[in-house]
């Protein structure tokens, strides 16, 4: 038996972040555990290597969801990082905090009065340094290095000037004054490098005395004495043991494993929890539903002039991008190849954008597990505010086995009819006079897919995740939430949740940005330090 003041299960955004702030001032004793291990590899660091690594077995738990009536019964994978840094260490580095709207929705429409957009915008501020310098909306002095794509692409200033043409409209910030139009993207990279939750808070932190690592070492279950939390079982080569938490335990395993620990632990559903055999320690419903994601579809044109993006993955190509990167950690193996995006309006009826692009230079194939390159360009679309919601559920009391996962995508036909108007945007996008010297055919799904149903069924045949799964543990003040606005799981002592799973809805944009400025806030309350000043920025907001 072992006892810290703080135990943090999960060194991925959240938990990273936690770790640094929890252990600063060396006041208490900080316990991080991480199922994953080091992030040896390369390819983590070196921007363009997401693309060999995203799906790595050895740095993930490759999930998979339960087959969805809505994809024609299609299984989703779910990759989610186990390593260093989570899913930090894998994504694709796009750095995007959510539409000011979608905070402020959670204080006016949800009761969580301490979670608006100016109460979170001083934590945001708090963890960057902007290339775009310091300003009202961008910070300038922390710790995570945050920089708008540099490729010199002419694909990329086409994409926007067309985005001028169709009426959708451009923007120099995203994450600023104007949350709306198409830009170039920010990516939590600098220095040509990969700024992974992991690099930026762990490293530094673990020079402290106060604070331990263990690694590849699975947490299953949390024990509880009189409706508190006072300690961990964890598995490690083959032994189980116990460790005592004096302060509190915080879970911060992802959208996915935290309620998976909770449930093991005897905390959620009543009723699921008997019919998988548990015993029931506290009946909290909300443990593993409101399971929220980004549904995404794609479309690849074919492009009339080759550029250096397209040859990459070509031995010689890839191995003088590579050398090049060790010089001066430039060039293209410092992309991350999807260096321009935006927000849109599918409709006139949204109140803000509920479509996003992400846009790449290059045609992208998926074959046998590896990523293949095409001379082609791509635009992605993501649905940015669902209505339909799936569940996780545990399918044994063994920790080792993977939860069942639906994600019910269109299961509210809402969805795929946003979807559909966004398929039709990206076609008006790319029909613009200032893509056709590049623009050729239509790769996928092809241009004689035109009606609404044929573009449905396109939809269902080729829809993904965008890695965005959320909300398993939400705040709030219904009966069906799992965490108070302080993230203190509802009913036990000493016990949070800190990671994607407290999310109530999911926010318009990519969420690793969101997960840190959570993790930042948690760490304050942990602490009983007072929030930082909330800072009303304005910001461009135009109602239909």
């Amino acid at each position: 038996m072992k006892s810290f003041d703080y135990i943090i299960v999960g060194a991925g955004s959240a938990g990273c972040v936690l770790a640094d702030k929890l252990s600063k001032d060396g006041k208490n004793s900080v316990l991080i555990l991480e199922a994953g291990g080091k992030d040896w590899h390369p390819f983590i660091h070196i921007p363009a290597g997401f693309y060999k690594i995203h799906n790595d077995p050895k740095l993930n738990w490759n999930y998979s969801s339960e087959p969805e009536k809505g994809l024609n019964g299609r299984c989703i994978d779910i990759p989610r990082g186990k390593v260093l840094g989570g899913s930090s260490s894998i994504n694709g580095m796009v750095y995007m905090r959510g539409h000011p709207l979608d905070y402020d929705g959670w204080a006016d429409n949800l009761g969580l009065d301490q979670w608006s957009y100016s109460n979170c915008l001083p934590y945001f501020k708090d963890l960057e340094t902007s290339d775009r310098g310091s300003n009202e909306w961008r910070g300038g002095k922390g710790a995570l290095g945050v920089r708008k794509g540099p490729d010199p692409n002419p694909i990329y200033d086409t994409f926007l000037v067309a985005g001028e043409q169709s009426g959708q409209g451009i923007t120099d910030d995203l994450n600023g004054f104007n949350p709306e139009g198409l830009s170039r993207l920010d990516a939590t990279i600098s220095n040509g490098r990969r700024n992974s939750s992991a690099t930026t808070f762990l490293n530094p932190a673990l020079k402290r005395d106060n604070i331990k690592l263990q690694k590849n070492i699975l947490v299953e279950k949390i024990f509880l004495e009189n409706d508190r939390a006072v300690g961990i079982e964890v598995s490690e080569k083959g032994q189980k043991y116990r460790i005592e938490a004096e302060k509190e335990i915080i879970l911060s395993a992802g959208a996915l494993n935290s309620p998976q620990i909770l449930m093991l632990s005897g905390i959620g559903p009543a009723d699921h929890l008997r019919n998988i055999g548990s015993n029931v320690f506290h009946d909290l419903p909300g443990v593993g539903q409101n399971l929220q994601d980004h549904a995404t579809v794609s479309i690849s044109w074919e492009c009339l002039k080759e550029f250096e993006n397209h040859k990459i993955d070509r031995p010689i190509n890839k191995m003088m991008a590579g050398i090049k990167w060790i010089i001066n950690r430039k060039g293209l193996a410092a992309s991350n190849h999807f260096e321009a995006g935006g927000l849109i309006r599918g409709n006139d009826n949204v109140k803000y954008p509920n479509l996003q692009y992400h846009f790449g230079p290059t045609g992208f194939d998926y074959i046998g597990g590896k990523f293949k390159l095409s001379q082609a360009f791509t635009l992605q679309l993501d649905l940015l505010r669902p209505h339909s919601k799936g569940y996780l559920k545990l399918k044994s009391l063994n920790p080792k086995d993977s939860p069942e996962i639906k994600l019910n995508y269109f299961k509210d036909p809402r969805d795929i009819k946003e979807l559909t108007e966004g398929v039709k945007k990206m076609r008006e996008l790319v029909s613009q006079p200032v893509f056709d010297k590049f623009r050729g055919k239509e790769i996928s799904p092809g241009s004689e897919i035109q009606s609404d149903s044929e573009i449905e069924q396109a939809i269902r045949l080729n829809t993904i995740t965008d890695y965005h799964q959320c909300g398993t543990c939400a705040m709030g003040t219904d009966v069906n939430s799992v965490v108070d606005s302080e993230m203190r799981v509802k009913g036990i002592n000493s016990l949070r949740v800190v990671d994607a799973s407290v999310l109530p809805n999911v926010v318009s944009g990519n969420i690793g940005a969101p997960v840190m400025m959570i993790a930042a806030r948690a760490a304050d309350w942990i602490l009983g330090k007072n929030q930082l000043e909330p800072l009303k920025a304005n910001f461009k907001f135009d109602q239909i």
